[in-house]
């Protein structure tokens, strides 16, 4: 154990035997905020993600990242980009600075097989994340750690059963991700109702607005409206209530906003798949791998949802969603 580490404990230990509770845990946690837990190499690990401009969802993938590499004494770095080409390029960049270990999603997998190709031949070890559990295997990743979208999709269609909902609107904001795809095609498996998809421009949001707007004014018989990213369920029900429509808004992922939607009934229920979780377990296991050789998983995704938020579950995430960690 690190003296570090064990100041931290010991730190922790003495609070709760004295004054105990939440003082004690954040001295703790001040304590070690910018020191490693460990004396390993400063190894160097990358993340390439198909994030566009402004996703709240990937700032809080970044920050669970971002606290397991202090942790770890690791060195990471970030980059992005929506389209796939791009991504592999990015992701070139990192293997010609021989990082020591790279973190990837494979929304658009066509586009990164063969950059993939090129990390294994260098001998860098690759993780992915949320997007390409069916492919991450055969691309050579270690492992994937993420939800599977088509199972989180089917519980969406469950749960729309369970609310008596009849027609609804899948909002694909990212055309060509397929796992925003086997989201919809997952909620049309179970749903007992009729499922249509809407495809919008994601990085404009008032398009967004504008054509949820536009197709619920033409159907009134859209009675729930699904929208696969936290950012876009606040537009969502912007759009409802400008149609003049009651169809009820749901959504993938969390964000403060959608907990207080929830809290305050404009929101249905949201599908949680800890994104947090999924930045700091990518940067975990790669150090686990680089340090002790070990990988989870045993060639299937370490899954990290789905689990279904409604208003019930909202209060108790209020904290986490505000520190961006949920």
């Amino acid at each position: 154990m690190t003296a570090v580490l064990a100041a931290v404990l010991g730190a922790t230990l003495a609070g709760c035997s004295s004054t105990g509770g939440k003082r004690a845990e954040e001295r703790a946690a001040q304590a070690a905020e910018g020191r490693a837990a460990v004396n390993t190499p400063r190894w160097t690990f990358a993340m390439v993600t198909h994030s566009g401009d402004g996703d709240t969802f990937w700032d809080i993938v970044q920050k669970g990242a971002e606290q397991a590499a202090v942790k770890d004494n690791i060195k990471f770095v970030y980059a992005h980009h929506e389209e796939g080409q791009q991504q592999a390029q990015l992701v070139q960049t990192f293997i010609d600075q021989d990082v020591d270990g790279l973190i990837v999603t494979l929304a658009k997998p066509d586009a990164m097989k063969g950059v993939l190709a090129k990390a294994r031949k260098a001998g860098i070890p690759v993780i992915t994340v949320n997007s390409g559990s069916e492919e991450s295997k055969e691309f050579g990743a270690l492992t994937h750690i993420g939800q599977d979208e088509t199972i989180a999709g089917e519980a969406v269609g469950e749960e729309l059963n369970a609310r008596g909902k009849k027609k609804a609107l899948c909002v694909l904001h990212e055309q060509g991700n397929v796992g925003h795809e086997q989201r919809c095609d997952g909620t049309a498996d179970t749903f007992d109702g009729k499922l249509e998809k809407l495809y919008v421009e994601g990085t404009n949001m008032p398009d967004v607005q504008s054509s949820i707007e536009a197709k619920l004014q033409a159907d009134e018989d859209i009675d729930a409206v699904v929208t696969l990213g936290a950012p876009f369920a606040d537009t969502a029900a912007k759009a409802a209530d400008q149609a003049g429509s009651d169809a009820e808004i749901d959504t993938f992922d969390l964000n403060a906003k959608v907990v207080t939607a929830l809290r305050d009934g404009t929101l249905g229920f949201a599908v949680d798949q800890q994104p947090y979780l999924q930045g700091y377990q990518a940067v975990d296991l790669l150090w686990l791998y680089r340090y002790n050789a070990n990988a989870l998983g045993g060639g299937r995704p370490v899954l990290t949802g789905p689990q279904i938020i409604t208003k019930d579950q909202a209060d108790d995430l209020a904290d986490y969603t505000r520190r961006s960690t949920r």
